[in-house]
């Protein structure tokens, strides 16, 4: 028997044990072994992580799909697994140890560090996958899989090999984001943007072979910085080619202020003659753009940062330079000041010397480590890159040949231009948690790159002539100095320079580790078992869809594809490319934003938990919200009374359940809708049928809302409200064959119902499939594992034109009451009106009159005079409202009703169509802007109704 009322929280983890005990996730069961497959992975949640709001609705939304295809027959593989994180959590272990007020990891070594970071993994890194269980994900976690698990490790060490025989792997030095307090390289994606208030330095350079006088403009170029620390590594000033300000000199130098140095000014586009002076200092060394231009005009590029982000002169190309003027003495003072206090001190002495022209507040974005939170420094450094140029062009083809395919369409283009634009991957990392780098050095630094130690050792062997062992770890205990213990590796260094012969040779390992995004590139075929040939490899790749958030499409999607069609190309030469791409369907999700559309910040306290969420209002409520919410246009605005107003939908259903039980209605086996008489009972699988085509084309297109949203009408409007309603007189009345129809559909629709929800309320759905089931015949199988409505020949257009008929009749007549305010019963005429309609009235007068608050209902040739003219499906009812209400006064209401509409259009229009609001309100405002417009349009509308019908009632 159905409970009173539906208690989520007892009901929920009863319900995924269930799941569980009947193995219902898995993929591969026998019975489906002749099944079209349907597969999925699991984009990888840190190992560090708790489940966010991005979490809920993109597990959501891949859950909607997977029990969708599994309810389809499709033999399904939603692949789960995490991701090690490689600096979220060292951070994480090591601020435990600094807690616990440990000896730090430097202290204690690599091999006892990364115990304790594999003992934090094993007691806590599995706390996200107990949450997605809460959230309801049918992953088959029998299969779970973590990027540094054995098998992906094998995956790992393979592809870097590989790619490093073929040359698409190399060592080179560039510019990389660098963390001064991680002392690490980070991708692109760990830089936080911070809007800064700052300052703007202008900095005159004097033109060598002249006089500087401030005074003289001839006598310098002015350059401005919001980095002036960086000035003692510049070496040029650019200027644009066509600029006449500064043709005459281009090719001639100017002498760098502190530094003494003799740099080149040179002509380069980079520069913008619009844009400050005209004239940009370049410093190759700490910025990407003056990188580039570094390059074209072959720049040295002098490093005057240390990895702790202070100021260091130990550049070979900066003591090359050999730089002599009495200001470079004082200069080296700063060696060993942090950046920011050596920014003062030499604004302090240029202004001394006359060069500050002059300081500009300046707000600008400043790029952050979004775990350390400290200044990014663009930082060269020797690091391994991937070509990723190379790798791009097949990932690019495949997706102009729709062979891959994005939804929404117009996120190819930003897949096109950050991939036509690629830059070299920096895959190396500074840290000791990660797939440790599989190269060896000998002294002479020639590289060893190898999946094994021995390989690496055979190799060097061969390369020497001589016996390679590993370099021997430091005991500096047991010896005076250092040197004492690398003396043997640097006697070898000597060795092989001089061409002496050795009798052993040491080769040591790279310490650093490979960018987590390198490892997870490879998840659409690792976590299935390759470089193994396995059954699942066969089986289920490539993947069938891919559900992400459009802030990874570079760093996640584009790699996989770039990954996943360089190495299945050659696990399958000969298959077409349908075949060897990592997944068919892309489809990219927005973002979660609160109830105002404000981005979801800890600074701001806005942060929507989902956990707190599914604690409230069960994981139903909050599912169904995000599906019903989820747009490709714009992104979810999510509160409190949204999920709530679900979990009132939940309860509706509870309570329609919990009607239909108590007046009989069980299912009966073998009951075929077909075969009802009742036009009430045809038309409820009429409707049925319907819906179930609707929700399914929908969630074929990965039109979620859509789907959830017709859903929701089917089950609110069309059987909660109308069927039930209209069926009481047949479920309360008499036995007989319409009762037992009735009950029969009742139960029939409610089984349906069940099924098309479930994908999108998994666990409120299992649960009446469960207990509906306890007095009727015995159910072949979980909810989950039930076959999805394929319903065929319910059709019925005479039995919807009667129930549509009056269903739309009655909600005219409610609509017209709540428009004009009529508090009372009035009659209604149908004027002119078939004997077919006017039979149908007479049929259902009893509905009409009690749901629609009428007084009789009668027919006439033609409206009565002072009536409100109705037209539902080509019949007119009128409304006699002549002595109801007062037409005057009500004409002057939604007059007034229609000016308030029309300024509020007014007013959003102003706004919308001044360009200074679109471009400096935050995309919330905008956003909200729009929405108040169209809601004052579609009140506008409403009122020109209503007073049109005004005028026929006159």
């Amino acid at each position: 028997m159905i409970e009173k009322t539906y208690q989520p929280s007892e009901v929920e983890g009863r319900i995924y044990q269930a799941w569980e005990q009947a193995g219902a996730f898995k993929a591969g069961r026998p019975e489906r072994a002749q099944a079209a497959t349907y597969s999925i992975v699991i984009p990888p949640p840190n190992v560090t992580g708790s489940l966010h709001m991005g979490h809920a609705l993109n597990n959501t939304l891949q859950d909607i799909l997977v029990r969708f295809e599994r309810m389809r027959g499709k033999d399904v593989l939603w692949q789960p697994g995490t991701d090690h994180a490689g600096i979220a959590t060292q951070m994480v272990v090591e601020r435990q140890m600094m807690e616990r007020q440990e000896p730090s990891r430097r202290e204690i070594g690599r091999d006892k560090f990364l115990e304790k970071v594999w003992a934090w993994k094993a007691e806590s890194g599995g706390t996200i996958v107990n949450q997605l269980k809460r959230l309801g994900a049918s992953c088959d976690w029998s299969r779970e899989r973590f990027t540094m698990d054995e098998g992906l490790s094998k995956a790992v060490l393979k592809v870097f090999v590989e790619l490093y025989r073929e040359g698409l792997i190399y060592k080179d030095k560039r510019l990389v984001n660098w963390d001064p307090k991680l002392l690490t390289a980070i991708s692109d994606l760990e830089v936080m943007p911070v809007e800064t208030k700052g300052n703007l330095w202008h900095l005159r350079y004097p033109i060598e072979g002249k006089t500087f006088n401030p005074e003289d403009p001839s006598t310098f170029i002015v350059v401005a910085t919001t980095r002036p620390e960086t000035m003692l590594g510049d070496t040029a000033v650019a200027v644009h080619p066509d600029d006449e300000r500064y043709k005459a000199l281009i090719g001639k130098h100017v002498i760098l202020p502190l530094v003494g140095r003799k740099i080149p000014i040179v002509g380069d586009e980079y520069s913008d003659p619009e844009k400050g002076s005209g004239a940009v200092k370049i410093t190759p060394a700490h910025d990407f753009n003056d990188f580039e231009v570094g390059k074209r005009h072959g720049l040295p590029q002098i490093n005057v940062l240390t990895i702790e982000a202070k100021i260091t002169f130990a550049d070979e190309a900066f003591n090359a330079a050999g730089e002599t003027s009495a200001d470079f003495a004082e200069t080296k003072k700063l060696e060993g000041l942090d950046r920011f206090a050596a920014r003062k001190a030499i604004v302090a002495r240029l202004e001394e010397m006359g060069l500050v022209a002059k300081i500009e507040p300046h707000g600008h974005v400043v790029p952050h480590g979004d775990r350390s939170n400290v200044v990014i420094e663009p930082f060269l450094t020797d690091q391994w890159y991937v070509n990723a140029a190379e790798l791009a062009k097949p990932a690019i083809a495949m997706v102009r040949e729709g062979k891959t395919t994005f939804v929404p369409k117009n996120w190819e283009a930003t897949y096109f231009n950050w991939m036509e634009n690629i830059q070299p991957w920096c895959i190396s990392r500074q840290l000791w948690w990660g797939h440790q780098i599989p190269a060896w050095y000998g002294p002479d630094g020639k590289i060893f790159v190898a999946e094994s130690e021995g390989e690496a050792l055979q190799a060097a062997t061969q390369h020497y002539g001589c016996r390679a062992i590993i370099q021997p770890k430091a005991d500096l205990s047991s010896v005076e100095t250092t040197s004492e213990f690398v003396h043997p590796y640097l006697a070898q260094t000597d060795a092989i320079k001089r061409n002496r012969p050795l009798s052993e040779v040491w080769i040591r390992r790279d310490e650093d580790v490979l960018d987590t995004w390198f490892s997870s590139a490879l998840w659409p075929f690792s976590t299935l078992g390759w470089p193994e040939k396995t059954r699942e490899l066969a089986r289920f790749y490539p993947t069938s869809t891919l559900v992400t958030g459009f802030d990874i499409i570079f760093f996640w999607v584009a790699r996989m594809m770039m990954m996943g069609l360089h190495f299945m190309k050659k696990e399958r030469p000969d298959a077409p490319a349908d075949e060897i791409v990592p997944f068919k369907d892309v489809y990219i999700h927005r973002l979660v934003r609160d109830a105002s559309g404000a981005k979801m910040s800890k600074s701001k306290g806005n942060v929507v938990d989902p956990l707190g969420i599914i604690d409230q209002f069960g994981a139903d409520a909050l599912r169904f919200t995000l599906a019903r919410n989820v747009a490709p246009s714009h992104d979810i605005r999510l509160g409190p009374q949204d999920v709530e107003n679900n979990r009132n939908f939940a309860t509706k259903l509870w309570n329609a359940a919990r009607f239909v039980e108590f007046n009989g209605a069980k299912r009966v086996e073998g009951f075929d809708p077909k075969s009802a008489k009742e036009a009430l009972n045809r038309w409820i699988a009429h409707e049925t049928q319907k819906a179930a085509a609707e929700i399914t084309q929908a969630l074929e297109v990965y039109a979620f809302a859509d789907a959830a949203g017709a859903a929701y009408r089917f089950v609110w409007n069309v059987y909660c409200d109308w069927y039930v309603e209209l069926s009481k007189p047949l479920l309360t009345g008499p036995d007989g064959p319409a009762k037992d129809e009735t009950r029969a559909t009742a139960a029939w629709a409610l089984d349906e119902i069940l099924k098309l929800l479930h994908p999108f309320m998994p666990f409120i759905t299992e649960e009446l499939w469960a207990v509906t089931a306890e007095e009727g015949p015995k159910r072949q199988a979980v909810l989950a594992l039930s076959d999805w409505p394929a319903l065929e020949g319910l059709a019925d257009d005479k039995a919807e034109a009667e129930i549509g008929w009056v269903i739309d009749l009655i909600t005219a007549i409610r609509s017209i009451r709540a428009e004009m305010n009529i508090n009372v019963n009035i009659p209604i005429v149908l004027a002119g009106a078939s004997v077919e309609t006017q039979a149908r009235a007479e049929r259902w007068a009893e509905f009409i009159k009690r749901l629609a608050r009428v007084s009789e209902i009668s027919s006439s040739a033609t409206a009565p005079e002072g009536s409100v003219q109705l037209v539902v499906r080509g019949e007119v009812a009128a409304l006699p409202l002549k002595g109801v209400i007062d037409l005057g006064a009500e004409r002057a209401r939604l007059a007034k009703e229609m000016q308030k509409a029309e300024a509020d259009i007014a007013r959003s229009d102003n706004k919308l169509n001044n360009p200074n609001f679109v471009a400096r309100a935050a995309e919330e405002v905008v956003e909200e802007e729009k929405e108040k417009r169209d809601e004052a349009v579609a009140r506008k509308a409403k009122i020109a109704e209503a007073l049109e019908r005004l005028k026929g009632a006159e």
